[in-house]
């Protein structure tokens, strides 16, 4: 093992002696794996946003597929039985459509590579959607839906060759579907780009933007982001400065998060939605000897070499490992503090968990 080398800025894990929901004014709350997932109900979703809500906390549901409009977020919410309103949605479309505004004057044409949510997201911002790069227009936005196809991007690529503005609602290259991953925005983006050989405008997550631009709507001053993917949901609320609460409810699995990266990891973990209406156990850090230690709750871990070791029992072994919510929030931080003092490379076998709660 090499000599340490602390990393500044390193992240470790935040306690709450309060729920989250009275802890933090609003939350900015993922969807899909978090909310719901495809088109089954996530267990403990829909007690806990409407908990929240009875807390007093502001809701804002932010969401990287610019297809749905507003309306149609509530309708899926409601499917749910999560209580929502249209004005406490805040898709990729409106964010491109707001980051549109930085550049292009009111009642600019604008063509559309994409479905009715971001033609309304457009038109809300004041812009004049057209259809034909023959009207000349202004901006090019590109967003996810299925009726996109070589026709609306090939008249994308004349108008952008035309010099018009190319934006992205953001750049997911896939898209999970009940099947597997299909492809995202950011793969059909990529078809035009390679086309034009110009680098588009980009919104959604992980970009701050979105963050910063759905707090400006939905107020309050002491937001917590909620999410299931690291590498958009917390990167973004990271770059935008806001603590994240991750949910093993999607795509990102513990050990995932164990293993992440500073700019990926989470203030908070929990398995579920439950974690907004309950207090968090402050993480408490020992020293003994060359040991470090970490203590969540009643559950310690600390790393020996390259094994870890959970509540002096036996090194963590095997192919799959059940432990408790506290022990994965004890191990996360130990972990964590490993990789930033000694790099990625002497990362310790870590195997899959399950975290039971």
């Amino acid at each position: 093992m090499t000599e340490p080398s602390p990393t500044p800025g390193s992240s470790l894990l935040l306690g709450s002696e309060s729920p989250l929901a009275e802890t933090y004014d609003v939350a900015l709350l993922d969807l899909d794996g978090v909310c719901f997932a495809g088109d089954s109900s996530v267990d403990h979703a829909a007690d806990s946003v409407n908990g929240a809500r009875a807390r007093g906390m502001r809701l804002s549901f932010i969401t990287n597929n610019a297809s749905r409009a507003p309306q149609s977020v509530v309708d899926k919410l409601a499917d749910n039985d999560i209580r929502a309103s249209s004005g406490e949605v805040f898709s990729a479309a409106m964010d491109a459509a707001a980051l549109l505004r930085d550049h292009l004057a009111e009642g600019s044409p604008v063509l559309v590579v994409g479905g009715q949510g971001l033609r309304e997201a457009l038109t809300a911002e004041g812009f004049a959607v057209v259809d034909s790069a023959d009207r000349q227009p202004a901006a090019v936005v590109q967003g996810w839906d299925p009726a996109v196809d070589w026709a609306m991007m090939s008249e994308g690529l004349y108008a952008i060759a035309d010099g018009a503005i190319h934006v992205a609602t953001n750049l997911d290259a896939t898209l999970p579907t009940e099947r597997g991953f299909a492809l995202g925005n950011g793969s059909l983006v990529a078809a035009i780009t390679n086309a034009s050989g110009r680098e588009p405008l980009a919104g959604g997550k992980p970009f701050p933007g979105i963050y910063e631009r759905a707090l400006a709507r939905a107020g309050g001053s002491k937001p917590l982001a909620v999410g299931d993917r690291l590498n958009t949901d917390h990167v973004g609320a990271r770059a935008a400065g806001i603590p994240g609460l991750h949910v093993l409810t999607g795509v990102n699995t513990a050990r995932d998060v164990v293993l992440a990266q500073p700019e990926e990891r989470p203030a908070y973990l929990h398995t579920d939605l439950r974690g907004l209406l309950e207090p968090h156990p402050e993480p408490v850090h020992e020293r003994h000897g060359e040991e470090s230690l970490w203590t969540v709750g009643e559950a310690h871990c600390g790393i020996r070499g390259d094994s870890v070791i959970l509540n002096d029992e036996e090194a963590l072994t095997g192919q799959e490992a059940e432990i408790t919510l506290d022990a994965y929030r004890a191990l996360a931080c130990a972990v964590w503090e490993h990789l930033d003092t000694y790099g990625a490379a002497s990362a310790p076998n870590i195997p899959d968990l399950r975290v039971w709660n």
